[in-house]
């Protein structure tokens, strides 16, 4: 286990990471190749990119973002950019991000109405 100022540099670093993905992701047309160059950049700072991230099992992501020490509002947040990412590109993450999803309601112990929401909007699609 990580010790209390480690813990909180790395929770720095993959806040940082997740926030430069979102505005990647968060554009209102298609990705130029140099943006999604940008993607694959920062989602190699999790040791991901687009054709590991396709590869990836649900629970094999899920292990590896717990493995890389992400709380349960990181995990929220990385669901979320799939999400976005799946919209306007000719990549489907939404089952990874459904599976992320219902994995922090199941062992979060909390319920959370929004993820809830996330969940039975993915399911109804």
């Amino acid at each position: 286990m990580l010790n209390k100022g480690l813990r909180d540099e790395e929770k720095i670093r993959i806040d940082n990471v997740l926030k430069t993905l979102r505005t990647l992701v968060f554009v209102p047309y298609p990705l130029s190749q140099i943006q999604k160059t940008d993607i694959e950049n920062q989602l190699k700072e999790f040791g991901l990119n687009l054709e590991s991230l396709i590869d990836y099992s649900n629970e094999d992501l899920i292990t590896l973002l717990t493995r890389l020490h992400f709380d349960w509002d990181q995990l929220e947040q990385f669901a979320d950019i799939l999400i976005e990412f799946s919209k306007d590109e000719n990549y489907n993450f939404e089952d990874k991000a459904l599976a992320v999803y219902q994995y922090i309601q199941t062992e979060s112990k909390v319920f959370s109405f929004g993820i809830n929401s996330k969940i039975s909007s993915l399911k109804n699609k």
